[in-house]
C-alpha cells in the first residue's frame, strides 16, 4: 500500500495551468504583458527569491543567497525553531521610465519573503548575516543537541 501526501500547492498550480490553457483558448496569453511578474506575486514563484545556497559541517549551517541591488536596510533575517526567513526589498534601478518604454524588463523589483526549513536545530542567538557584492551570507551555528558525538566502541 502507497501512502501519500496532500500538497495543496500541487493541486493550486493544476488550477493556475487550467486557467492559463482557458484563458489562451481565448487567444490572451497571462505570462505576456506588465501584469505578470512572477518573482514578487504571492504564491509559488514568489518563493523563489532570492536563490540560494545551503550548506553545513559539523559546526554551523551556512546559507548564502543571490541578493544583488537589495536595500540592506529592509532586509531582515529571522530565525524561528528550525524555519529561517529571509525578507527585504528590492528597489527599482530607474523610476525615470515609464513601463512602456521598455523592450525588456527581466529585473524584477518589490517586496519578497523567502522562508526554508532548516535540515537541524540551530542557536539562533549566535546567527550572523553579512551582506556583501550581492551575496547575502548567513552563518547559523548548529544547537548543541543537534551536533554529532562521536561514541567510542570497545572491542571485546
Amino acid at each position: 500500500m502507497t501512502y501519500t501526501t496532500w500538497n495543496p500547492f500541487r493541486e493550486f498550480e493544476a488550477l493556475r495551468r487550467e486557467l492559463e490553457r482557458a484563458f489562451e483558448s481565448f487567444g490572451i496569453d497571462l505570462r505576456a504583458g506588465p501584469l505578470f511578474k512572477p518573482w514578487f506575486l504571492p504564491g509559488a514563484a514568489s518563493r523563489a527569491y532570492p536563490l540560494l545556497n545551503m550548506s553545513e559541517d559539523k559546526d554551523h549551517v551556512y546559507v548564502e543567497a543571490l541578493a544583488p541591488g537589495l536595500n540592506t536596510e529592509s532586509l531582515e533575517v529571522t530565525v524561528i525553531g528550525d524555519m529561517l526567513r529571509i525578507a527585504g526589498e528590492k528597489e527599482a534601478i530607474s523610476t525615470d521610465i515609464k513601463p512602456e518604454a521598455y523592450h525588456r524588463n527581466e529585473r524584477r523589483a518589490g517586496a519578497f519573503v523567502r522562508t526554508l526549513t532548516l535540515p537541524v536545530e540551530v542557536d539562533a542567538d549566535k546567527a550572523t548575516a553579512d551582506h556583501k557584492n550581492g551575496l547575502l551570507l548567513i552563518t547559523l551555528p548548529k544547537a548543541e543537541a543537534a551536533k554529532s558525538k562521536q561514541i567510542s566502541v570497545k572491542v571485546s
